[in-house]
């Protein structure tokens, strides 16, 4: 029997190490960025087009490479960065696996012009799938010009997997904020398509945080300060009144790299325990400098998983500090007293008379006895109103005559809607029937009986069921109407999010929004779909696009279909309203008359029916 095991080509290795360290157009540019800072340029230039699947090039005035090392640099496991297996440990660069360039090289096609400042010649080299193909001197500026091209060409399957280009986008620019924001020292230029999307200078930590994030976060954030034998903790807090319910800006460094740290993060927030509601989070951009013999780096290939030696005490120390920031500038709540033009309430004094009004009582009249005489009631003769209320027999009489000529005329009429619950058709009650016999339980559920028991309906997602069919059945007959918003509502996102609403805006026009860009990244919302009153146009519109973010499709009905989800997510009545019989008859109405009343879009049940048998079996 011959031998099964065999070596692989190298360019097989690199396709399967690609697939961790190369994930998609953001990975690149992650990768080749940090290569730059660790060449120390203070100047990187990044040019995409088509969000990076034709082309991805970072220009950098670095130390650049010479004829050998540019031709090595792109072998598996070759590094300038370490020597030894205990340099790990001494980590002053943000590259050190030597697997980055031997990843890109494997699934684009590469091309490199880069040149030391003490040469007079640079060198221009071309590789295509792991395959050089040549190499030859070039004159070119100091430094490096990498340009890949055709990303994946050569493994359908992950091109196959690339999503839209907003969205592709979107994650580059998310990739781009993390490198821009701990390196302010450099200065950094953006363009997609022709268009410069960014053009940082050097600046100062908080100035860079601004020109990222816009000019309004400024005056949001508030400094922190912590200088410890184990840590150090430089950066800014959010304001507790700035907290978001989505797409907080989180930012944690170590050591000039980007991690996620869920333990950290945890410490912020118990920081901010009863200063900002249940489901919101704080803004914070903190950079930590430790010890590099103290932390591990070298967990997983994108580098930003990291462990600490001392996670406790930099916990605490971490917790501590944040709360100290919140508490100097007077950001605990306080409650304050508004004493101008108050009115003047006299001490209590027992000395004081009080006069109780006198009532004068007839204790001769007696409202039980028939032939009860006194009482200036029983003197007075009636008036013709007086005649027309008193005989309250004959009234109630006429009332229930009417009921049962209502009742008969509803039964008349057409069959009511039938709601299949529990895995069988369940013959409900007609509505007719069923008025004032409708009960909310807890601000969230309906309640209502059954043939075979009780009916259970949870209001939320029947409304979200309700809203989606029509908005659906509004996109395919293309009379979806707006409505003007009195006020114009100013929108501020970041960089990916703009980028991404920038992407969708046919389909939120399609949607009945009107939304117009300002400057930067902030965008006014002008009208919203009809039907929405008292809804937060802006809370709105951001969970649509953090929606798209987390898994938009490229195919437009299903953006489509994605956004009028978000959409009735959104505008669907909250849990813990209370609702009027009225509202409650109107909702259990319109969601019957679905043709799938039972589940919501995506999938959880709205109606379920509790059998006799199991509430008997409760007595």
């Amino acid at each position: 029997m011959s031998d099964v095991i065999k070596l692989l080509p190298d360019s097989v290795a690199n396709q399967i190490a690609a697939g961790e360290v190369i994930q998609r157009p953001a990975s690149v540019i992650k990768e080749l960025v940090e290569n730059a800072i660790d060449a120390q340029a203070s100047h990187v230039q990044i040019i995409l087009k088509d969000a990076g699947r034709t082309l991805i090039q970072i220009i950098d005035d670095g130390v650049g490479m010479s004829e050998t090392d540019a031709r090595l640099a792109f072998e598996r496991h070759s590094t300038s960065k370490i020597r030894t297996a205990d340099d790990l440990f001494t980590l002053h660069t943000m590259g050190f696996r030597g697997e980055a360039l031997a990843s890109i090289a494997a699934i684009s096609q590469v091309e490199l012009r880069t040149r030391r400042h003490d040469e007079q010649l640079g060198t221009r080299l071309l590789i295509n799938a792991s395959q050089c193909e040549s190499q030859e001197p070039d004159m070119c500026p100091v430094g490096s010009n990498f340009m890949i091209k055709n990303i994946f060409f050569n493994v359908p399957a992950r091109r196959k997997f690339l999503k839209s280009n907003q969205v592709e986008l979107s994650n580059i620019v998310k990739e781009f904020e993390k490198l821009a924001l701990i390196n302010n020292e450099v200065e950094f230029t953006l363009i997609h398509n022709g268009t410069v999307m960014y053009k940082l200078l050097k600046d100062s930590f908080r100035q860079r945080i601004a020109a990222l994030m816009g000019n309004s976060i400024d005056q949001q954030l508030l400094p922190v300060s912590i200088d410890t034998t184990l840590v150090k903790v430089q950066g800014y807090v959010g304001k507790p009144e700035n907290a978001r319910k989505r797409n907080a800006l989180q930012f944690m460094f170590v050591n000039g790299r980007f991690m996620r740290h869920p333990y950290f993060h945890k410490a912020v927030m118990t920081a901010y325990d009863q200063l900002i509601p249940e489901g919101e989070q704080p803004n914070y951009f903190l950079r930590f400098t430790v010890n590099p013999q103290a932390i591990d780096v070298n967990i997983h290939p994108t580098k930003t998983e990291i462990k600490f030696e001392d996670e406790m005490p930099i916990w605490q120390i971490l917790a501590a500090g944040v709360k100290e920031t919140l508490g100097r500038f007077s950001e605990v709540p306080s409650i304050d007293f508004d004493t101008q033009d108050a009115p003047t309430i006299p001490a209590y004094s027992n000395h004081v008379e009080v006069h109780h009004p006198e009532i004068e009582v007839d204790t001769a009249y007696n409202p039980f006895k028939e032939n009860a005489s006194s009482g200036p009631a029983r003197h007075q003769r009636p008036s013709a109103g007086n005649a027309a209320v008193s005989n309250w027999d004959e009234l109630f009489a006429n009332f229930e005559r009417k009921k049962r000529e209502g009742l008969e005329q509803q039964d008349g009429g057409e069959p009511q809607p039938v709601v299949e619950a529990a895995g069988e058709q369940e013959n409900q009650l007609p509505l007719g029937h069923l008025h004032s016999v409708y009960l909310q339980l807890k601000g969230r559920y309906i309640l209502s009986p059954a043939k075979s028991g009780l009916m259970v309906i949870d209001q939320h997602r029947a409304h979200v069921r309700i809203l989606f069919d029509r908005y659906i059945g509004g996109i395919h007959a293309g009379n979806l109407s707006s409505q003007a918003v009195l006020f114009p509502e100013v929108l501020h996102l970041g960089a990916a999010q703009s980028v991404t609403l920038e992407g969708l805006l046919p389909e939120m026009e399609q949607l009945g929004f009107s939304l117009s860009h300002l400057s930067g990244n902030d965008w006014s919302i002008n009208a919203i779909p009809s039907g929405l009153d008292g809804v937060d146009a802006s809370t709105m519109v951001n969970n649509i696009i953090a929606s798209v973010d987390d898994g938009g499709a490229p195919v437009k009905k299903r953006i489509l279909e994605h956004l009028a989800s978000s959409l009735a997510q959104s505008a669907a009545i909250p849990v813990g309203r209370t609702l009027m019989q009225e509202e409650m008859e109107v909702l259990v109405a319109d969601l019957l008359k679905l043709p799938e009343p039972n589940y919501t879009p995506d999938g959880k049940t709205i109606i379920t029916v509790i059998p006799m048998e199991q509430i008997n079996k409760l007595f």
